[in-house]
């Protein structure tokens, strides 16, 4: 696992996950395997028929120097093309978007991202997920006494 987005759950109701590669540089892959990305602001957006990942920052590589490349550039996610026109179809119904969830590397050394169809929380919806957990824990403690 190289990077989590914790405000994905807490900002949006996930329904559905998907699994993507990602076209990355040799100096981007490098930063990579060391931990330096945010997936914080990041999201993504079908751009003439392919899907991007937007907002993600992969700082550049210390030892890297001319081969680094922007930390903020869209970087193309590989999907098949029936699972991007599914995709569309999902998104342009009312209050859907992509969200990226985590980065990581699978059992071959490729960086894989899980990506989100979801609908975003109101901010009820939140408070209301907060007092839930709270709940809960309050629930676990008084079962371990």
């Amino acid at each position: 696992m190289l990077a989590v987005n914790r405000s994905a759950r807490h900002d949006y109701f996930i329904e559905e996950t998907i699994e993507a590669g990602l076209v990355l540089t040799g100096t981007e892959i490098k930063s990579l395997r060391q931990g330096k990305v945010s997936l914080a602001e990041s999201y993504a957006r079908v751009i003439g028929g392919e899907l991007f990942i937007l907002g993600m920052n992969i700082k550049p590589y210390d030892y890297g120097n001319r081969f680094n490349v922007d930390p903020l550039r869209p970087r193309k996610l590989l999907v098949h093309k029936k699972e991007i026109r599914k995709l569309i179809a999902e998104v342009k119904r009312e209050g859907l978007t992509i969200v990226p969830l985590r980065i990581y590397l699978n059992d071959r050394g490729l960086a894989k991202m899980e990506i989100a169809v979801a609908r975003g929380k109101k901010l009820y919806d939140k408070r209301d997920t907060l007092a839930k957990r709270d709940a809960e824990r309050r629930i676990q403690r008084t079962k371990l006494k």
